[in-house]
């Protein structure tokens, strides 16, 4: 009995070493399990974390891997993938349920790193992504071409440095959400991506919210969320309901 409740205290994280708790029931409580964040994380907190993991049956993500922290992970978990232009290391135990409905947007080609993050994101959480890069308002003729994609997208990303235009752009044409992702890339004046921030803080497109800049994690997370519950809410509502007896 004491072994056994000692077990239940520890489910919903399990001490990896002194220093890594895992958070073990995160995919029960939010729908995916907890990413794993590797910059500053030692090689040694890395192949702790990566043997707590071997036999995990749920997709997982560790982000912002160098080249050297991806041959550690996939050292210990053959399977692992690396996303290069993502910087994600990838452990898919789950097939996709190819859920439709997101598409991540870039402004311009310096901008895709970011964007794969997002669009990667989603597909470990089970959606199909539509990519639509270099569609930037420099050359509003290449956003416009693709105007009917979009519209048919049930939670967008948009990633945008310089000024930062493209979430507005995109969000004055969709009836769904927008989340714009402001990137460093740019000028001078670029600020590090605080001038696309402040850009799209202000947008005065409704539907469009925001996140930090060169998070694509956090855009594609929040996407795949939202289609997600869409899909779901589509198969409650087809479901037969349980009459009274």
């Amino acid at each position: 009995m004491d072994e056994t409740l000692n077990f239940i205290k520890s489910l919903p994280f399990k001490n990896v070493a002194e220093d890594v708790k895992l958070d073990t029931h995160r995919s029960k409580r939010t729908g995916f399990s907890e990413i794993i964040y590797c910059p500053g994380k030692s090689d040694e907190q890395l192949m702790n974390i990566a043997q707590a993991l071997q036999d995990t049956q749920e997709n997982v993500l560790f982000s912002r891997v160098s080249m050297r922290q991806h041959e550690v992970i996939a050292s210990v978990i053959p399977g692992a993938v690396l996303h290069a232009k993502a910087r994600l290391t990838g452990i898919r135990r789950q097939e996709s349920p190819h859920y439709k409905g997101v598409a991540v947007v870039t402004a311009g080609s310096s901008d895709i790193p970011v964007a794969e993050e997002a669009a990667v994101t989603a597909e470990y959480m089970g959606c199909d992504v539509l990519r639509l890069y270099d569609v930037g308002v420099a050359g509003l003729h290449r956003l416009l071409a693709h105007v009917d994609e979009l519209q048919s997208a049930k939670a967008i990303v948009a990633v945008a440095g310089m000024e930062g235009a493209l979430p507005t752009v995109v969000g004055g044409f969709v009836s769904c959400p927008v989340v714009a992702v402001p990137t460093s890339t740019g000028y001078g004046a670029n600020l590090g991506g605080l001038a696309p921030l402040l850009t799209m803080l202000n947008s005065c497109a409704m539907g469009v919210t925001v996140v930090n800049v060169d998070n694509g994690l956090g855009a594609g997370y929040t996407a795949a969320v939202i289609v997600r519950q869409y899909h779901q809410a589509l198969t409650a509502a087809a479901s037969p309901k349980m009459e009274d007896s």
